[in-house]
């Protein structure tokens, strides 16, 4: 299954109309693409759940990212996404998402992609990642430097910190991991990928490559 031509153009015409009296207006090409990217999700679920069984108890419906923006604490007060957007992890809750690496899916025209890592974890997370790569750093380095790894998500990418987390010798093995803030891996895709048939197929092999640095950085 690929992404139609049909719900690329409304969110294009939704970045160039955002506002409530074209999204009222349109409501019915909402609605439309909306159960479109959930029937996606649902077929690409069932693809994911052949490696990861892990997910096997989620609902589209639970990792779907509403379209309509916070707005409170933003300049832009725009009040939708131009994207449709998803977040597939063994995280029980979406406010959980920041405690569980998964798969992630952006769908905006002109800016797609395929992702997953580790964005700002907090707290414990953190803490057990840094003790992990300090223990066991070898593992990760060798995911990084998997060829398929490399070919499909390159350099993993993130905030670092200008010095050695406290409680690490400056001298470690793993510096430059352990300074890391973030662990990000994304692939990204052109328009043109999305409405291929065979799109769904595409994306869970990615997710696939993808699943090692998921379970290193779930591992604590």
């Amino acid at each position: 299954m690929g992404i139609s031509n049909e719900l690329l153009a409304f969110l294009k015409d939704l970045k160039a109309n955002n506002n409530k009296e074209w999204f009222t207006a349109n409501k019915g090409r909402y609605e439309a693409a909306k159960a479109e990217f959930e029937t996606f999700i649902t077929e690409l679920f069932a693809r994911i759940a052949v490696f990861d069984p892990s997910i096997g108890h989620l609902k589209a419906k639970e990792c779907i990212f509403r379209i309509y923006r916070d707005v409170r604490f933003s300049k832009d007060k725009s009040p939708y996404k131009s994207h449709f957007g998803a977040h597939i992890s063994i995280a029980a809750k979406k406010s959980e998402i920041h405690t569980r690496s998964g798969y992630y899916i952006h769908i905006e025209p002109g800016d797609s992609m395929l992702a997953g890592g580790a964005y700002l974890p907090q707290g414990d997370w953190l803490k057990g990642i840094r003790q992990e790569i300090d223990y066991n750093g070898a593992d990760l380095v060798k995911i990084l430097e998997n060829p398929d790894f490399k070919k499909t998500f390159g350099e993993i990418e993130g905030e670092k910190l200008a010095r050695m987390p406290k409680g690490y010798p400056e001298d470690h093995q793993y510096i430059e991991l352990l300074k890391m803030k973030s662990f990000l891996a994304t692939h990204k895709l052109k328009d043109s990928d999305l409405t291929k048939a065979n799109f769904t197929e595409t994306a869970a092999k990615v997710f696939e490559t993808l699943k090692p640095l998921g379970d290193f950085l779930n591992r604590n």
